[in-house]
């Protein structure tokens, strides 16, 4: 995969001052399965070290020096169109922003009067336009991603992402896609049921229309539901589902365990990872392939260990 990261980030030295935010979260976990595109237009628009600058909402929002009050909108558009054209040439799978940045930031740039009173918090200059661009790309900024619920809903959508991406630079057959489809069931149910359904009517194909009509439409709703966050209670019903297909198999005893492990997940008692565990142990001891193949047993490295805490969901959304 490759992320577009914000650079400082990274660790380098392109804040005003000439420090870095080197996040370890990026640079100790998810630097193992992607590469890194750095990216900061306000070093490329007015260099390091530098003044500090703010947001300020006239007429149309601004970017002011604090230094000395002048407009610096044009050379930071300037190089914030520098950096998408830059961006554009990179297949990427996700962004990463810092948070609270005039350019940056995601919903945290603080928003100032002309008079120096601050009126709330929006997008960064170049924030606003990556979200533009790419309307279904993973875009999150670090300071969110210290919560854990939003950062295994963040890096659930990277790799069910790149598993889509994966999928177009082959050959797509309706076989393929009904594939893709059936191995995703689970994880689209978390997200949204709605749309599940709505996917599985575009593969069901009764139209019997094209293979490109059919992708374009799956893979609209596709990218749009894996973007929404997930909650307790619909994760849930997934394990409760999940645990359906088990149930002509299990001894007494073993069904007991697994509705008692879900039950407690869903009073926050115990993790995901432990409900989730056992399923996998169950599903392997009775051969059940349908579920072995379900991207929602393993929707990324276990190695990141994001369904280890107890904060990692919400009740409901």
């Amino acid at each position: 995969m490759k992320i577009a990261v914000s650079a400082c980030l990274l660790g380098e030295k392109v804040r005003f001052d000439g420090g870095h935010k080197q996040d370890a979260f990026i640079m100790k976990q998810l630097s193992h399965y992607a590469s890194f595109v750095p990216f900061c237009p306000e070093a490329k628009a007015f260099g390091i070290p530098r003044p500090s600058i703010r947001l300020v909402k006239e007429k149309c929002l601004e970017v002011i020096s604090n230094k000395d009050g002048r407009s610096l909108l044009t050379p930071l558009e300037v190089a914030v169109s520098n950096e998408l054209t830059m961006l554009e040439k990179h297949s990427l799978t996700g962004i990463i922003l810092k948070s609270k940045s005039p350019s940056c930031g995601l919903g945290s740039a603080k928003v100032y009067l002309p008079n120096g009173q601050s009126i709330g918090k929006g997008n960064g200059v170049m924030a606003q336009k990556l979200q533009d661009v790419y309307p279904y790309l993973p875009i999150e900024e670090e300071g969110r991603l210290q919560d854990p619920w939003l950062r295994e809903n963040f890096v659930m959508q990277l790799f069910a992402y790149d598993r889509w991406m994966k999928l177009l630079e082959t050959p797509v057959t309706m076989h393929t896609l009904i594939s893709f489809h059936t191995a995703s069931k689970f994880l689209l149910q978390a997200k949204n049921e709605q749309n599940y359904r709505e996917l599985g009517k575009i593969v069901a194909n009764h139209e019997s229309r094209d293979i490109t009509t059919c992708l374009s439409e799956y893979g609209t709703i596709y990218l749009k539901t894996i973007a929404i966050k997930s909650s307790i209670k619909k994760t849930r019903n997934v394990l409760e589902h999940m645990a359906g297909f088990l149930k002509k198999v299990l001894h007494v005893n073993e069904k007991e365990m697994l509705h008692q492990l879900i039950q407690e997940y869903a009073e926050g008692i115990i993790p995901l990872i432990t409900p989730m565990s056992i399923l996998l142990m169950l599903a392997k001891k009775y051969d059940i392939t349908y579920l072995l193949e379900q991207y929602f047993i393993s929707p990324y490295p276990k190695e990141l260990a994001l369904r280890s805490s107890i904060q990692n969901g919400r009740l409901d959304i």
